[in-house]
This record gives C-alpha cells, structure tokens and sequence, in this order.
C-alpha cells in the first residue's frame, strides 16, 4: 500500500536500471537481486525460461529480454523501482526510454568480453542523460575472465574513471583453473567473503583476506584512494590517508556518494550470477551510492501557453504534478502507460492535462506492477520519485507530459533512433484487413520505433523497425497475442534520399479552368544540411512579398513532399529556403501554394538526388584461426574494416557495413567459424548507396 504523502521520505527512493551488451547478465543478476530482496521466491534461470522479469513467451524462448520490466522491492531501508533494459540492438528504444526516466543505472559486463559494441551505446545513452552509474563485472567464473582488462576498457574506450570496491578471489571456473574464482574482497571492510551455493548466495561468511592476496588488496585500496583524493574538496580522507591513519568505511562511503552522484567515477563490483556471487554487496550499493530523486536536478520544460517561458519541477509532493509517459504496453483488452512521476501526488480517479496533445486524460486507476504487467497492485495514492502503471488514457503515447491544467509543462519528448527495416504484410483472410490496421496502430503506440504506412504506389502495407529480429517479435505477438494470421514478405532496406548539390529553382502551381484558377510560384533554394533535425525549412522574403497564410502553405507542401522524395523515401540532411514567391489576388489561395512548395522540391530532386542506405556499426568476436575467412566475407559485402582488435584469444573485428548486405550474416559467419564466432550490430548513419543500386532502382525492368 503507498503511504500517506506525509509520510513519504523521498531519501529513500531509488530508480534503477539495469543495462548491457545482449548475454552480459543482466537477467541473471536482476533474478538475483530480486531473490535477495525477497520480491521472489524462487531464483529463475534464463536457460530454463523461468525468469521473473522475461516474463514473455517470446523472451522465455529465446532466452533474451526483450521488454523492459519494472519491479519494486525493498532492500536496507530503501524501495528501489528496478528496470531490467533488453541488451539486443533491435530494442534499444526500451533502454533509451528507460533512462530517460531512471535516476541510477548499473552496466554488467562480460568479465571475459569486456566492453562489447552495444555496451558503449547503452553507456553513450546514459550519459546523454547523465545518470550515475555502477559497474558490475559479471561472469569472472568463465574462461578468460579477466576483471582488471574490464576495468581498463572502461576506461579507455568508454573514457569512465571506474574504481573496484570489491575484487575476485581468483577467476574462471574449477574445471578450468588452477585458482578458480569462489569469493570477493570487500576492499572498505578489508575482508574476504565467500557465498554458500546451498543457499544459492543468499548466506555468505566473511573471513581474512587471503595472505596471497594481501599485496594485490593494498595494490586495490591504493587505487581507490588515489581516485578518491583527487576530488575531496572537504578533506574527508585525504589527510588521514597521507597521514597513515585509519579511516572509517562511513566516510569513505561519503566521498563515494558525493563523486558517483557527481559522475565522477563510476564503483566497480565483481561477481558471478551463474555461482551467485558477489551480488549482496552490489545490492549494498544502490542504496550507497546511486541518486534518491531528491539528488537529481529539477525537471525542465517549456510552457506551452508561452513557449519562451522555461518551467521547472521539483521532486516535492508540494509541487503541481508533473509526470512522463515512457511506456505503453498493450493487450487485447486494454493499454498500460507507465509513469515517471517528478513531482506533486497523484490519485486515481484523476483529470490530467496532455499539453502536448491539448487535450484531458483521465487516470482512473493506479498500479505497482511486477515484471508481467498482469500482476499489479494497485495503489490509493502515488508520488513524486515514483514510478508507476496507469489505466485509463486515450490519446497519450510514449514520450507525453500528463500535468495539472492551471500548472502546464512540457517537457522534451524522448528522441528514437529511426527504423531501418522494413517488410510487407498483410492478413491470410481479406476479411481481416481492418483488424490488422487497428493493429498495427495499437503496436505503432505502444513502440516508437515500429513503423508502418501504406505504399501509395503498390497498395502494399509495410511495417519498419530497427532489425528483423524486432519485425519477428512484432509478427509472432499479433499471432499468438492477438490471434491475426498474417503473411510477411523478405525484408527490405529502408532507404533515404537527399540532394547532390545545392540548388535554386523554382515550384509553380498555375492551373486555368474556365474564369477560374490556381496560381502560386515559390523560389526554394535547396542545400544540404547537418542539424538536429534531419531537414530544416525557413523563409527569406521581403515584407509583404506573400502573405503569411501563403508562407506557412508553402512551407507544409515543401515538407509534405521531402517525406516522400523521387523514389518514395524520407529526404533528409536538407535545407531549404523560401527566397521570393508571386501571387495573384484572384487565384491565389493555401491550396495553390502548398502545391507549388512539392513542386519545388520535385524539381530540386530530379537529376539531383542521392541515395542514401542505413549503414551498420559492425563487431564480429572471432577465434583467431577464422580471421581470414571472416574478413575475406566482410570485404565481399561492401564493409569498411575500421580496426582489428587483440582480446585474449580472440580477435574483435570493428567495421562499417551497409545493412543490404547483412541479412544473411548469422548463418554465414556461423558456417564460416565453425559457430565460434559472435557478431552485434547497431544502426550508425546513412551513407550514399552504390551507384548501381540507384540504376536498379531507377530502371528495375533492366530497360
């Protein structure tokens, strides 16, 4: 049950996520942290499929995570909201959502892979939020683990100030080493623990260092100071450790605290969730180290009444209420919008504002969910610091502000990667059709990446999203969530176009019919352009050369028509520029200036266009003795080998290769490295297509 508001002690909120490279473990360490807490009662494997938050049919079978789950559980004193984040490139919109609204995170690393391709994105993503952050090295009973090597790519290649507050005793397994891991040392206790496998971790013991480790501890606890007294400002430690004096663990915690919430550096924890290992002290730490709400700055949004005026909201349950909705999830019953609250209190029952949407939502019930969002409880009362599942909305979609009406806010809206792509499909039964667009609607709401739209020229229905293992989720849960049989179509590269060269010309609408007509023309000159937005259009004209009414048309055709360029794709990385326009007062009206505006921008396209496809980040994890093999491949399909990387035994391959080119990729490096070899991928830009590829498209009968 919430409390009352009086009651609520914000200090006490933690909001947390959990984010990796896919196969690091951070499923494992979630089902571990949620057995500790006593939020679950039996510890879930994800080989068996039994996990609490990959509550999913689809992730149980493939054994990823594909939604992210939020569960609330107490631990010392504290509650903390923890999101398990998906770790495949396809769902990096769930990560990207999650820390939007999160207020600490923590990165598991492979300890023998280390820093792999989609832990710099997700790492890349939080700092673009600047959310403190912990490390948790995971898997040191494996071969090759390596706990210092993480540490140092953390720092080279992530350019984070990692500092170890426990390290391994030992690493790899007891079949494989000689000194195989089986406990850490506490480097603030200076003592040794070691975790009873009876009890699957839950009991541990805590004994002397072990006399071997003893300098490789001093070795530790040195680093950690060194880090510490670069930034002690108050002189907690750094005299009495000069001065060889014992220091008290509370206040080295202190110091920690302030320099992690500071994102100074980032405490490193080692561990293994596989021989449940290491995850007590981690838990420790959220509440340690990581931001309560109240340790974050304010929100900030604009006014929507007056755009100028910047808005800010506390984390006060005195505060007008202020919340942001980061997720929607569907069933064929109803939608379940989950809500970061940042500030006031929040009651069911309650008429909301959308100032986004214009409009008033109502919240006729509140929830605390478990990781399956059919498992609530639900709640008389909510409050700022507070995440929480919502019934009740019509119009609001992922990235909207709910505020009070006399109080409005808008804040930014969370920014998705584009999709990249794209299949058709359509139903088994023509009776169907309706359903299937109701459908895809529903799914287009629920994730922002997932796309679809009608082609004007085929008739054909086509769905987009970030990689065909994201289309396949989205195929399999209209047939087994929503029982819609459909057919699907091979994938397709989502393609974008832009202009060659700048160019001047000149859109005209002049139509005579009878004593009427149409008549507008517009001068656009179109240049290529690098922005936040992917095209920009503006206005240089002379006072009363065209009316306002005229301009605005104008500019609505220019950016109608840059949606859908010479071959059907989405114009991007252009400018354009409204320099001068005629008009007549008879036959001049919005309708003739809009189509002029199109106009402009199919004659600054024709014979000027380039074609630009997606190109992907590439890093192929290979044994070295299919090296050459794998780049031999990679050479064939257009790629641009940035560098070849040493890691133990195996070489790490970084390159630049164009999506059209991949969607065979997992069964031929499979073939080709005897199944040894292990590859991600993540959109990194558009880059102009081939020539060739244009000319096919260009004259697809070949005459």
């Amino acid at each position: 049950m919430a409390a009352k508001a009086a009651e609520i002690d914000l200090s006490t909120i933690r909001n947390i996520g959990i984010i990796a490279h896919i196969d690091a473990g951070k499923t494992t360490t979630s089902e571990h942290i949620l057995f500790y807490a006593g939020a679950t009662h039996r510890l879930g494997a994800v080989d068996e499929g039994n996990t609490e938050t990959d509550w999913n049919e689809e992730e149980k079978e493939r054994g990823i995570t594909i939604y992210s789950a939020c569960i609330p559980f107490a631990w010392q004193g504290c509650t903390v909201n923890l999101i398990d984040t998906p770790g495949h490139v396809d769902f990096t919109a769930e990560v990207e959502r999650s820390l939007r609204v999160l207020d600490g995170c923590i990165v598991v690393f492979d300890a023998q892979k280390g820093v792999e391709a989609q832990s710099e994105t997700v790492w890349r993503q939080a700092d673009k939020y600047q959310v403190p952050r912990m490390v948790f090295v995971n898997k040191m009973d494996v071969v090759g683990a390596d706990f210092g090597n993480v540490l140092a790519e953390v720092r080279e290649r992530l350019e984070g100030n990692p500092v170890a507050l426990t390290v391994p005793i030992g690493s790899g397994s007891i079949k494989d080493s000689p000194t195989p891991f089986r406990g850490i040392v506490d480097l603030l206790s200076q003592q040794a623990l070691y975790f009873d496998p009876d009890t699957r971790g839950k009991t541990f013991r805590a004994e002397p260092i072990p006399p071997e480790m003893t300098v490789e501890v001093a070795a530790w606890r040195e680093k950690l100071f060194d880090v510490l007294t670069q930034h002690d400002e108050k002189d907690l430690i750094t005299s009495a450790y000069l001065d060889g004096q014992p220091i008290a663990p509370e206040t080295i915690r202190t110091l920690l605290r302030e320099q992690t919430l500071k994102r100074l550096i980032q405490p490193v924890f080692a561990g293994s969730g596989r021989e449940h290992i290491g995850v007590q002290p981690l838990m420790d730490a959220v509440c340690y180290y990581l931001p309560s709400p109240l340790d974050r700055p304010p929100v900030e949004g604009h006014n929507p009444k007056k755009p100028d005026k910047i808005e800010k909201r506390k984390p006060d349950l005195k505060d007008p209420f202020c919340g942001l909705v980061f997720k929607v999830v569907v069933d064929e019953h109803n939608e379940l919008f989950y809500l970061r609250i940042y500030s006031g209190t929040l009651k069911p029952n309650s008429r909301l504002y959308n100032p986004g949407k214009d409009c008033k939502e109502l919240v006729s019930k509140l929830y605390h969910t478990h990781a399956d969002p059919t498992k609530r409880d639900e709640l008389p009362l909510s409050h700022a610091g507070d995440i929480v599942a919502l019934i009740g909305l019509k119009d609001s979609v992922t990235g909207d502000t709910l505020c009070e009406t006399q109080h409005p806010i808008l804040l930014e809206r969370i920014q998705f990667a584009e999709a990249v792509v794209s299949k058709s499909i359509e139903p088994e039964s023509s009776a169907d059709k309706q359903k299937l667009v109701d459908l895809l609607t529903r799914l287009g709401r629920e994730d922002p990446t997932f796309l679809w739209k009608v082609d004007p020229e085929t008739g054909q229905t086509l769905m987009s999203g970030m990689g065909l293992l994201h289309l396949e989720i989205k195929q399999h849960r209209m047939e087994r969530d929503f029982k819609l049989k459909v057919r699907v179509s091979k994938p397709r590269v989502s393609f974008r176009e832009t202009i060659r060269a700048p160019i001047l010309v000149v859109g005209e609408c002049i139509r005579q019919a009878g004593t009427t007509g149409l008549f507008a023309k517009v001068n656009v000159s179109f240049a290529p352009y690098e922005g936040p937005d992917t095209i920009a259009i503006t206005h240089r004209l002379k006072p009363d050369e065209l009316l306002p009414l005229y301009v605005a048309a104008a500019e609505k055709g220019i950016r109608g028509a840059l949606q859908s360029g010479e071959l059907g794709y989405p114009v991007m990385n252009v400018k354009a520029t409204l320099t001068g326009g005629e008009m007549d007062l008879e036959m001049s009206n919005e309708t003739a200036f809009e189509a002029a505006g199109a106009d402009a921008v199919r004659r600054a396209l024709r014979d000027n266009m380039v074609l630009l496809e997606p190109v992907m980040w590439l890093e192929v994890t290979v044994p070295e003795e299919f090296l050459g093999p794998v780049t031999a491949d990679l050479t064939a399909r257009r790629a641009d080998i940035r560098e070849i990387i040493m890691r133990g035994k195996v070489r790490v391959i970084e390159a630049l290769v164009p999506l059209a080119k991949m969607f065979d990729y997992s069964d031929k490096v499979r073939s080709l490295s005897q199944g040894r070899a292990a590859f991600s991928m993540e959109p990194h830009s558009y880059a102009p297509a081939p020539d060739e590829v244009l000319r096919q498209m260009l004259n697809p009968d070949g005459f």
